[in-house]
This record gives C-alpha cells, structure tokens and sequence, in this order.
C-alpha cells in the first residue's frame, strides 16, 4: 500500500502595524493633516498632490524579512504594453485597515496585488483613476536602494489643463516603507526604470475603494494639421527613390502583397548615397528638437522644421510631395491621387458606366499631358476638385532616444479613423528589438487590447500600415539597453499619415 504523505503543516504569523502609527494622537494628528492639506511629521505632504510616507510600517522585522521571502517565490505572470513592464502576482482581499484613519470614506474590498520589477522594467505616467479608487499604497519589500538603481516613485506637477508637466518629487525605495496618495485628477505618477541588473524591486500595491473625487472634463487636444500635397513632380521620385520601385510591374507586386495584409515593408527604398547624405545630416547639431509630451501620452523629440539642413528637407518635400501621393495610390490602392480609379469605377450601371466613360476620356487626356509634360502639377488641382478628392496628410520628423516612447490614450482612441501610416527610418543599424522603440498595433475589442503586429525599426526601410478605426498604436519605451555602453545612442524617423 502507498504511504499516505503526511500534510506540511502550515503556520501563520499576523502583520503588526508600528506601534507609532497605531498611537490614538498620531491617527488624529494624521487625519487632520490629511483632510487640512498640512504637512506632519510622518512625512506628510501635499505637493505635488496629497501622499504619505510612513517608515518601518510593521513592527516586526522577523515578519518583514519572512514576507519578502514569501513573495518572491510566488509564480509571477510578465505583463508588458504601451505603460508598463514588470512582473505581478494578483490577489484581492477584504480587510480592515488603518487606513480609515484618512477621514475618507473607504469600503472594505482592497485590490492588491505582489509587483517585482527588474533591469528595465518600468511604469509610465499615468494618474491611477479608475471607477471606484481613492487612496493608492505601496509597500516595499526592497533590498538596500539608492536613486541610481532607478525605480523611484515619481509625482508630477500639473498644468492649467490638468495634464502632467514635470517631476516634482522622486521617492526612493526603502524596506518595510508604505507611501500611500490620494487618487485624483491629478495624481499623476510614475514608476521609473530600474537601472540596477542584480536588484529586484518588490513591493505589494493597490488601492482602497470608495466615492470617486469629481473631475472636470478631460483636456482635449487640438487636432494635429493636415496638409495638402506639394506641388512636385515626378523628377523629385527619379532623384531620390530606388529605380526599382519606380518599375510599373514592380508596382502591381506591391499593391498585391500590400492589399492581402495591410502593411508592407519596402527595403532599401532610397538610394544608397541619398539615404547616407541624410544620414548623416541628422546626427549633426544643425536641427533644433524639441520634446514633445504631456508625458500621459507621449515622450519623444520632434524637429522644427526651419531648422532643417537642405537634404533632410529635401527628403521631407518627396514624402510631402504630390508624385509621392501617386505613387502611394500605386503601391497600396488607396484613393491618394486623383489618378487612382476609385472604389466603384466598376458598377454594372449602364448609365453610370457611361458618364464614368467620358470622364475616363477626361482623365486619360490628363494624363497624356502628365506623361508629355513631366509634371503632374498643371491638371492636379482641378480636376481632384472635380471629383471632390483632397486627400491630406500630417508629418513629423522624429528622434528616438532613451525614455521615448507613446501611450495609447482616451483622446486617440475617439478620433481614430482610416489611415496610412508611412515610417522611414535612418540611424538604427545595430538597434536591437529589446532596446524598444519599434511601434506596436493594437486591436481595441470589447475594451481589450489585443497585440497584432510590431514595426521594427530598419534602416532605409519604408513601413507602410493601413489602419481602420478599431486600431490603434503605440511606440514601445527606449529602455537603458539603448545606451548600455555607456553612449547615448538614438534614432531618427519620417513619420506621415496619409488620409484620403
């Protein structure tokens, strides 16, 4: 017979609060301080937004020590998206807690959950408001860490619009540490990049629940321009582009591959020595950047245009430029140029077919003219204001670096629309998919986001996605590994969205 094993015997040691923290004058010291909006001297403070610091929060070292333990041998599950990237572990309980000492009425469900990040990982700025938080806490459970190990707890200022402008205040882990904030419109915050590669940083998080605070409306931003083509001409394709993608067959190949999956990427798209001029133009100190945010929703560098040095503007005019428009229509069988036949040139209507018939004959005679003259500019305009077509587009010039990135945001969601996204890279050779910065599309279903593909950075490479209005994007953080060696390298992109 098989031997019965006999049960591991479990024990269980209770959580003790501090003795200061448990002190009836302290409770009623904290909660006046708390609800006045006055500093104490449990570290107490009000700006940029009311949290605490409370120091050896339980009293038992012993219990502390076997926690820590406890915690990290849990099966932790990786999570990773626009935000964040870390380890957690989730759990939620009910309890009954100190907390109540606030002044704020809390209900007694506590979401918690067990969080370790490591080299890299991070949690970017976000304000924590979801229906029903009210207070966050975090517990640490840290080895010995100083502000060079990264992973601070960062507290932003807002502006006049309520959106985050800087950092006001970084808190430094530290064992057996609860900082606790109120959640609010303006609670904005982050967890830094853990910098150290032999640390962990442990720590159990979460939030009491209660009455939301009100809130004004969310800040809208104003729409990004979009702009016309420029009226260039087909020499400006022959000057810059790979004679290859110029071949009418090579066009229809395109097109094809392009149509079966909605993306596409166009190797060596450039010639050699253009794309190298430029290259090279782009590390010199000639462009003014300028960062562009509010960090909820974005953190990289864009070029002022005046700036520009002649052959990175020369290159911005081709994607910008009307020849370019076209031939996007060929490659991708949008209605970008007015040369492009549309959606329902093939109804069965006989009378449709023969009033589309004569304005073929019109078209054709366009594009003899097109053909005898080399531009494409002296039928263009009249003729898309015929056929009531304007297609537009809005651009940047991008540079990528250590702590870029872009968040998914209510505001992008609401305005997503049909749209050719167009990515043409320089600088990133040696630049690694585990460095970050590639872009990312989401699927947004049923309020889920579902990952469907990933653009990495290439050289010279034109990234071309056709995105509908259930998708969205996102470039992923540039994280230390960027620049581990000691330099701190970056990496420039075209970004235009083509509208038609």
């Amino acid at each position: 017979m098989e031997k019965k094993r006999k049960k591991k015997k479990i024990c269980f040691e209770s959580a003790e609060l501090s003795k200061v923290v448990e002190e009836e004058q302290v409770k009623k010291l904290v909660k006046e301080a708390w609800s006045q909006r006055s500093p104490y001297n449990l570290e107490l403070d009000c700006q940029p937004f009311p949290h605490c610091i409370i120091r050896n929060f339980l009293s038992s070292e012993t219990f502390v020590e076997n926690l820590q333990k406890e915690l990290l041998g849990l099966n932790f599950h990786e999570k990773s998206n626009d935000l964040y990237k870390f380890k957690q572990v989730i759990a939620q309980e009910k309890l009954f807690t100190y907390f109540g000492v606030l002044g704020v009425e809390l209900e007694s469900t506590v979401d918690i959950s067990c969080a370790k990040y490591e080299h890299t990982d991070i949690l970017l700025c976000h304000d924590d408001e979801l229906e029903g938080r009210r207070v966050a806490f975090i517990l640490y459970l840290v080895p010995p860490w100083q502000s060079s190990d990264g992973g601070t707890l960062d507290l932003y200022t807002t502006d006049s619009n309520f959106q985050p402008k800087s950092i006001l205040k970084s808190l430094v882990p530290s064992l057996n540490t609860l900082v606790l904030f109120e959640v609010s419109p303006v609670s904005f915050h982050q967890v830094s990049e853990v910098l150290t590669q032999d640390k962990c940083r442990l720590s159990l998080s979460g939030w009491f629940h209660g009455p939301s605070l009100e809130r004004s409306p969310r800040h809208i931003e104003p729409p990004v321009p979009r702009n016309p083509h420029l009226p260039r001409d087909e020499t400006l394709l022959l000057e810059w582009i790979n004679p290859v993608y110029l071949d009418i067959a090579y066009q229809e190949q395109v097109q094809g591959e392009f149509e079966d999956s909605s993306e596409i990427q166009l190797k060596d798209f450039l010639k050699e020595e253009k794309f190298r001029e430029v290259s090279e133009v782009l590390r010199l100190n000639q462009i003014q950047w300028t960062k562009r945010g509010p960090p909820n929703k974005r953190c990289y560098e864009v070029a002022s245009l005046d700036t520009l040095p002649q052959c990175v503007s020369a290159c911005w005019e081709l994607l910008h430029s009307e020849a370019f428009f076209l031939l996007l229509s060929n490659f991708t069988g949008l209605q970008l140029h007015y040369l492009c036949p549309a959606d329902d040139d093939d109804d069965d209507d006989d009378d449709e077919d023969e009033k589309e018939g004569n304005q073929d004959k019109e078209e054709k005679e366009d594009v003899k003219d097109v053909q005898a003259t080399g531009s494409l500019t002296e039928t263009s305009e009249t003729t898309n204001e015929k056929k009531g077509i304007t297609p537009v587009c809005s651009a940047e010039l991008r540079r990528w670096s250590h702590g870029s990135y872009t968040l998914l945001h209510d505001g992008e969601a609401a305005r997503a629309e049909y749209a050719l996204d167009l990515i043409l890279p320089f600088g990133c050779a040696d630049w690694q998919s585990e460095y970050g910065g590639f872009t990312c599309y989401v699927a947004n279903e049923e309020d889920e986001e579902v990952n469907i593909d990933h653009m990495y950075p290439e050289d010279n490479c034109l990234a071309l996605v056709y995105r509908d209005k259930e998708t969205l994007k996102f470039v992923k953080h540039v994280n230390q590994k960027s620049s581990s060696d000691s330099t701190c390298r970056a990496f420039y992109d075209y970004s235009f969205v083509y509208y038609e």
